[in-house]
């Protein structure tokens, strides 16, 4: 059976259809196989243009030979076996990873700013951002001549860090970053290291004095 749902009686009664003479009874016994078709899966009411569906299960079942008169277009066989065309993926050629594809959006919008006060704090946030960005997958110290390199990379040349402006320290970053997780560990608790709560003092402990 092509469409195991419907039961072998209703692959029966197709089959039995195709071998009738008359186009007129087959049409009427084709009609009256799509009620019982509809009644076996009541399911399929929930799709939009579910007899549109049922005619063509009808038409594979029978494996493309009926010759009835269908309100909808006939199916064929070549549609139905044809592999859809392979998706095109964006290719998103990150040069740096682990700064990720926003960094590098902000940078191509920051190289479109006028010189000027407003641009240069722009860049010493996107550096500060990169410098963190980096020591958060690299806690070994990081260089902001190494992050003004990676600046004019990203920007194709076009952004420069000023040799006179100082990047957040390193020891003030991870500080941050070590906070932070200090207090999801609170808040998951107040665990201490290796996983073990404080121990609470049981009731008995404490004893009534005489």
């Amino acid at each position: 059976m092509n469409i195991s749902e419907y039961g072998r009686n209703i692959q029966k009664m197709i089959e039995h259809i195709m071998t009738i003479e008359s186009r007129d009874k087959r049409n009427k016994l084709a009609r009256a196989t799509i009620q019982v078709m509809g009644q076996l899966n009541p399911h399929l009411r929930d799709i939009n243009d579910f007899k549109h569906k049922l005619w063509d299960h009808l038409f594979i079942m029978s494996n493309f030979k009926l010759d009835v008169d269908s309100p909808y277009p006939i199916p064929s066989k070549e549609i139905l076996t044809k592999k859809p065309d392979r998706l095109g993926y964006a290719s998103n050629h990150i040069k740096y990873r682990h700064y990720g594809r926003h960094i590098e959006q902000m940078i191509q919008k920051a190289t479109e700013f006028e010189d000027g006060p407003e641009k240069q704090a722009l860049i010493k946030a996107i550096a500060n951002h990169l410098k963190k960005s980096y020591l958060t997958w690299n806690r070994d110290t990081v260089t902001d001549e190494e992050i003004a390199s990676h600046l004019s990379l990203l920007s194709g040349g076009k952004l420069e860090l000023d040799d006179t402006i100082k990047l957040s320290n390193t020891q003030d970053i991870l500080a941050k970053t070590s906070g932070l997780v200090n207090t999801s560990t609170i808040a998951q608790g107040g665990k201490k290291k290796g996983g073990q709560q404080k121990k609470q003092p049981s009731k008995g402990h404490f004893k009534k004095k005489k």
